[in-house]
C-alpha cells in the first residue's frame, strides 16, 4: 500500500467534504454541489500536497530527495491554485458580466435568441490565500496523523 498517496487522496476528499458545512455557515444554505467544485475553503489542492509532503518528511526526513520533490510540487500547486487559477476566475467573471451587458444593450428579442446559444462560463476556479493556508494546515494535520497511525518512528534526526 502506498500510504503517502492514500493519505494525500483521503485528505483531498476530507477537504472537499469540509467545504459543504463551511459553505452552510457562510451562506446559511446547504450547497451539496460544493463537493465537486474547485475553489472554496479549505483548498483541497493545498491540503493534498501538504499532507503528502508532511508524511514524506516524517517518513524519509526533510533532507531526502522525496521530500524535496513533494515540497516543490506542492509549492507549485499552491501557487497555481491561488495565483493563476484565481486570476482566471476573476477574468471569467468579467467576461460573463460583459456578455450580460451586451445582451441587455442588444434588446429583448436578441437576448432571448442569444440566451439559447450563450453558456455562462464557470467563475469559481481559484482560491483566496487564506483558503490555501487553510488547506495547508489541514494537510499538516492529516499527514502527521496518518504517519503517527503507522506506528513507525524515524530513528535518525528529523532534520538531517
Amino acid at each position: 500500500m502506498n500510504r503517502p498517496m492514500l493519505t494525500a487522496l483521503l485528505t483531498i476528499g476530507l477537504a472537499q467534504s469540509l467545504k459543504v458545512p463551511i459553505k452552510k455557515i457562510q451562506t446559511d444554505q446547504w450547497e451539496w454541489d460544493t463537493l465537486l467544485e474547485t475553489g472554496g475553503m479549505p483548498s483541497s489542492h493545498s491540503a493534498g500536497v501538504t499532507a503528502l509532503a508532511t508524511y514524506v518528511a516524517l517518513e524519509r526526513g526533510v533532507s531526502s530527495v522525496d521530500f524535496a520533490l513533494s515540497t516543490v510540487f506542492g509549492l507549485i500547486v499552491m501557487y497555481d491554485a491561488q495565483g493563476i487559477r484565481r486570476q482566471t476566475g476573476e477574468l471569467t467573471i468579467k467576461v460573463n458580466e460583459m456578455n450580460a451587458d451586451l445582451e441587455r444593450m442588444a434588446g429583448d428579442s436578441h437576448a432571448k435568441q442569444s440566451e439559447k446559444r450563450s453558456v455562462k462560463l464557470r467563475e469559481r476556479l481559484g482560491h483566496q490565500p487564506e483558503e490555501v493556508v487553510g488547506g495547508a494546515l489541514l494537510g499538516l494535520i492529516t499527514g502527521g496523523i496518518s504517519y503517527a497511525l503507522t506506528g513507525r518512528r524515524k530513528k535518525k534526526s528529523f532534520i538531517f
